[in-house]
């Protein structure tokens, strides 16, 4: 496994920067600290018998603006909580702003009501962030970016792809390359990155029986000979991108590499992806640090890419009150094939 970054320089001017990281981030808030040169917030967190949560800064933080880093993975409620208390006590030391960065953004797939009576509590914890004192939230490669429309405060639903496809180009040859979505709902993003690398677009048609159940019924494009990229935004329980691979393969596709940002990894996930490793099914898998329990979840020809340089420059944009975060896209830019 493999702890990947670029190297970019970051702002010399970034001494009022405050950043607090809660237990879902802490290995991105040391990498984001690192690259702004600044120390986290010293904060006190504990657990009382019955289970409840207390958070608070052990520093003033009065009219200063501060950014809370919390990633909202297992267990999910519990760091969720954690964030909300995180806010709340910020907001009654009198903090002058509240950013909150969510680098993996829990409760984005249930975004809409597929059949009656269901809840939309991707809307209900964008309410419950809003009210409880945040000013701004960023989200890092969202499962719908319809989510940025639940928020009255600002939204930044941002993408984390570029530093991934980055990181795997390294090791494939784009003169035979395809870029494939795992389903319909992929698409755009992966016609973005097939648009990027210039490179041609294959789909996955999939059906979902029921939730965490797919079956892969046909592939959409030529992938006989060719290098596969499948690009999702999360890996769950592994059983649909594992499908993938298997149909791909008998499609006559040649190697397939999977790039996903955020590694939630539930049940038989590890099992599964470990398995597709070994028996050459997989060459290698790229995710990002969103969700910590990646770097000891030992899946071989692993590589996590660290977010925090990425996550620094955004804080920075935040804290100058200027400049552009579509520009930091440009540092990541991946090389094209050459023809």
């Amino acid at each position: 496994m493999y702890n990947l970054s670029v190297n970019i320089s970051i702002m010399s001017n970034s001494k009022e920067i405050y950043v607090m990281g809660l237990s879902g981030a802490k290995k991105i808030t040391e990498s984001i600290c690192k690259n702004l040169n600044v120390k986290p917030i010293k904060t006190f967190s504990s657990r009382f018998a019955d289970g409840e949560i207390m958070v608070r800064p052990e520093q003033p933080v009065r009219n200063r603006a501060i950014t809370v880093v919390q990633s909202l993975s297992k267990p999910v409620n519990e760091k969720i909580m954690e964030l909300l208390i995180a806010i709340d006590s910020l907001k009654r030391a009198s903090a002058k702003a509240i950013n909150v960065i969510i680098p993996y953004y829990a409760y984005a797939r249930q975004d809409r009501k597929t059949i009656g009576r269901e809840p939309i509590t991707s809307k209900l914890l964008a309410s419950l962030l809003e009210k409880t004192g945040a000013t701004r939230v960023a989200i890092v490669d969202v499962h719908s970016e319809q989510a940025q429309g639940f928020f009255e405060v600002p939204v930044d639903t941002l993408r984390a792809t570029m530093l991934l496809i980055k990181e795997a180009t390294k090791k494939i040859n784009l003169n035979n390359l395809t870029v494939v979505s795992p389903d319909y709902g992929g698409v755009k993003r992966a016609r973005k990155i097939a648009m990027a690398l210039n490179v041609p677009l294959a789909i996955l048609d999939k059906r979902r029986p029921e939730p965490n159940k797919a079956e892969i019924l046909n592939v959409l494009g030529d992938i006989k000979g060719r290098d596969c990229l499948i690009a999702d935004d999360m890996i769950d329980t592994a059983g649909t991108i594992v499908a993938a691979c298997k149909v791909l393969k008998s499609k006559g596709a040649k190697t397939i590499n999977i790039i996903a940002t955020h590694g939630i990894l539930s049940g038989p996930a590890i099992e599964r992806l470990t398995d597709a490793v070994n028996t050459k099914i997989i060459s290698n898998i790229y995710l990002s640090n969103s969700i910590e329990s990646v770097y000891d979840c030992g899946i071989p020809n692993l590589h996590v890419v660290d977010l925090g340089q990425y996550l620094a420059k955004v804080i920075e944009v935040y804290y100058s009150e200027n400049g552009s975060i579509s520009k930091i896209y440009n540092l990541y830019e991946p090389s094209k094939p050459k023809k």
